[in-house]
């Protein structure tokens, strides 16, 4: 049985930050700076979820199908295990992720910054999709 906990609370802090960004009653009455640590928020709480959701991939695919399959894959090929066993439905979403997870460490530059906000919106949902696949077969 795989521990999930960590995962279930990332995904929360990751939507609940969401949320507060989207607010349209709470964050019209923030300056400028303040909206953007809001979005560095945001961007941070992508950037554990996405490190939490690859890794407990890898921990479910090593326990049902064999670490000798897993061991020293790349991030892609892991992709497409975890699509095969119906963990996440579109690889190529999660390269994007990916994509966008590297570019968590320049997000001073504004276009980048935006370009990882806008793929956290949409990873919410596949990592919630992840993580009831999870669920469902952690026995």
């Amino acid at each position: 049985m795989i521990e999930l906990s960590p995962l279930r609370k990332a995904i929360k802090c990751l939507d609940d930050s969401l949320k507060i960004v989207h607010n349209p009653e709470f964050i019209s009455n923030l300056d400028l700076a303040v909206k953007d640590l809001l979005k560095a928020g945001v961007i941070q709480n992508f950037k554990v979820t996405y490190e939490l959701c690859w890794k407990f991939m890898k921990r479910y695919l090593e326990i049902n199908i064999g670490s000798q399959y897993i061991d020293g894959i790349h991030r892609k090929e892991l992709y497409r295990l975890a699509a095969e066993h119906h963990l996440i439905k579109e690889v190529e979403a999660w390269f994007d992720y990916n994509k966008a997870r590297n570019l968590t460490s320049h997000t001073y530059r504004e276009e980048y910054a935006n370009d990882v906000f806008q793929s956290a919106e949409k990873f919410l949902t596949d990592a919630g999709f992840l993580l009831s696949a999870l669920e469902a077969r952690n026995d």
